[in-house]
């Protein structure tokens, strides 16, 4: 049985937060919402709990999952970043913006794309998912909450409550919180470039 915690979109309640962090670092694999859509989420450590997140959404091998970080300082342990990446990653974030770096050797192999050794990277500006990171410590291994066979993500939790009571170990309900997924951008190339427009805005920022 899931564990279904309620918590207020603005002001998270910490003791509230502290519980999910605690099911995440026993390996849960959580839903949550973010500045764009809800979310799924599991410690970055957890071999066993990042598979389930590919089963869920039936991803192969070679998806690239997203790196939730709290802020900048945090993604240099695991993504390489120069100083015109650096100013563009500042510029943007926390935003509903997905950008896809060179991993580092401290991020976990499973995690990176096989091919491209790359990772994706998200620095959230949702109160929720900001209280969530803080509390734990350390990023979340996520994906969008778009369940196969459907076609838009989450936007409230409890329209797919009896399925999500099934697939994952802790929702954490904020409510409503949107349907447009992020737009993500590829860093890892020397120069920037869309790979999909989504709900952070693109225009006079990159070049698609």
């Amino acid at each position: 049985m899931s564990n279904w915690i309620e918590v207020h979109p603005q002001n998270p309640q910490s003791r509230l937060l502290a519980q999910a962090a605690v099911h995440l670092r026993q390996g849960a694999v959580i839903a949550y919402p973010t500045d764009s859509c809800y979310a799924l989420g599991c410690h970055l450590d957890d071999k066993d709990a990042a598979e389930r997140l590919r089963r869920i959404r039936r991803f192969d091998k070679n998806h690239q999952f997203t790196l939730m970080c709290r802020d900048l300082s945090e993604i240099a342990t695991y993504a390489r970043v120069d100083n015109w990446q650096f100013r563009l990653l500042r510029q943007l974030t926390p935003g509903p913006y997905t950008f896809v770096l060179t991993a580092t050797k401290e991020l976990p192999r499973r995690v990176a794309h096989e091919k491209r050794k790359t990772i994706g990277i998200r620095i959230p500006e949702h109160p929720v998912t900001q209280g969530l990171l803080a509390t734990l410590g350390e990023p979340l291994i996520s994906c969008t909450l778009q369940f196969p066979g459907e076609e838009l993500p989450v936007n409230d939790p409890r329209e797919f409550e009896e399925r999500l009571l099934r697939e994952v170990d802790v929702v954490l309900d904020s409510g409503n919180c949107g349907l447009e997924p992020t737009t993500v951008v590829d860093l890892s190339e020397g120069e920037a470039r869309v790979l999909r427009q989504g709900k952070g805005p693109v225009q006079g920022i990159f070049s698609e």
